[in-house]
């Protein structure tokens, strides 16, 4: 099969993206489109036309996963691409909507030159991917995976929504996310397409990143519970300040991600402090905090270290302290075959590449679960994402999109992708 002849229509998916990117949240910065917004629900109505003109027969699973099918010659186990549309607060036009975007055009090139792979082919735009105020991402593929719990939508936001109440009111049955999808099926395989999110390709002048695992991820609520009192009568030393503990606790999770080995890092990315008013003292502080890497037995130490530390600078400022631990997702290698086979087609379009570990949390990372998955990575500039710098050009996204195309070729080539995805896990 002649892979050359699948280079992506460049000004159709430069289009395309702007155009979705375009749905946002009118009164936030950047291009804001969070899951269960009114933008985000444009957007789905968006990509599901989308997929219909690229001639692919759409439905959205009980899952609330958009998912397009272009037959193959023999069905069967089908081959798998995409990503998500969803952004975090103020991010940007390429995270996500890449991938998705980029299996579309997979599939338009495919049934423009009439060319039949022996799968089915299926591209997914998964709901929810970014973190949500409910302490969790990927809600999509986990559901499709079948590892999303009645628990994690029984989990509320800081203003007391549970996720599961949410899910109805956007139009889901919560119900159906915990029900069994085509993704518990056999899958001949998943290769996801996806901005870097970091330097390192940009930096090193290489346009393709292999990816070899995706990083574990350990997140963790914790609410501190001290006293409020007049800010100009209570003593100093008299204090339970719920504010000075957490920002303790700023502080300690710093330290344990610059002591970290490797590429490990940990981040304080949410506090809320009540009553908030300058001349009351906190009597309630809860913060957001999360560690990453891809040392698995790193991940469990700090996890240890982390709430004894706590417990014990909190009862230092006489505030009591509540942690609630979710594990987003563990480390996740990427299939070895799979990366093999992308790396030979990058190597069949003349491309550079590199092998590297992704930083980011990603829907592949549940799918692996499930079948030999793996990621292709494009550079970003400056390193840049989630905000609205984000910015990858479109000859970059083109390149993406070509080897996405040659590297699915390839997939749907092998009789079997060898299933060796759980190895070092």
């Amino acid at each position: 099969m002649n892979v050359e002849l699948l280079a992506p229509d460049r000004e159709r998916l430069w289009s395309d993206l702007h155009d979705l990117a375009r749905l946002s949240e009118p009164d936030s910065e950047g291009w804001t489109r969070r899951v269960f917004s009114e933008p985000y629900r444009a957007a789905r109505h968006w990509v599901r036309n989308r997929m219909r003109d690229a001639g692919l027969e759409v439905s959205v699973d009980l899952a609330g996963n958009i998912v397009g099918r272009l037959p193959g010659l023999h069905g069967g186990a089908p081959l798998v691409t995409g990503s998500h549309t969803d952004t975090v607060q103020g991010g940007g036009r390429f995270d996500g909507i890449v991938g998705v975007l980029g299996g579309i055009e997979v599939a338009r090139r495919l049934r423009e030159t009439g060319t039949r792979l022996d799968h089915d082919l299926l591209v997914v735009d998964f709901l929810g991917e970014e973190s949500n105020p409910y302490s969790g991402s990927c809600l999509g593929s986990q559901a499709a995976a079948g590892v999303l719990t009645a628990e994690n939508l029984d989990r509320v936001d800081v203003a007391g929504n549970r996720l599961g109440d949410v899910a109805t009111a956007f139009g889901l049955d919560p119900n159906g996310m915990l029900t069994p999808t085509w993704a518990t099926r056999p899958l001949h395989g998943y290769l996801e397409l996806h901005i870097e999110q970091g330097p390192t390709l940009e930096q090193r002048g290489i346009g393709i990143g292999i990816v070899t695992a995706i990083v574990g991820i350990e997140r963790f609520l914790a609410t501190f519970t001290g006293r409020s009192d007049h800010a100009g009568t209570r003593r100093m030393d008299d204090r339970r300040d719920a504010l000075v503990a957490a920002a303790r606790t700023v502080l300690t999770v710093e330290r344990e991600g610059c002591a970290a080995p490797g590429n490990a890092v940990a981040t304080c990315g949410d506090l809320r402090v009540e009553p908030g008013a300058e001349n009351v003292v906190p009597g309630r502080t809860r913060l957001a905090a999360e560690f990453r890497s891809e040392d698995q037995v790193w991940l469990s130490g700090v996890r240890r270290r982390i709430v004894e530390e706590i417990a014990r600078e909190s009862a230092e400022n006489g505030v009591e302290v509540l942690i609630d631990w979710t594990v987003d997702n563990p480390v996740v290698p990427t299939n070895p075959s799979v990366q093999n086979l992308t790396s030979a087609a990058a190597d069949e379009l003349g491309l550079s590449w590199m092998a590297m570990p992704s930083g980011a949390g990603h829907d592949a990372a549940h799918l692996a679960a499930r079948c030999p998955a793996g990621m292709i990575f494009v550079p970003s500039r400056d390193g840049r994402s989630h905000c609205p710098d984000e910015w990858t050009d479109s000859d970059q996204i083109a390149t993406g999109v070509h080897l996405l195309a040659a590297g699915l070729v390839r997939m749907d080539q092998e009789a079997t992708v060898d299933n060796d995805f759980g190895a070092g896990r």
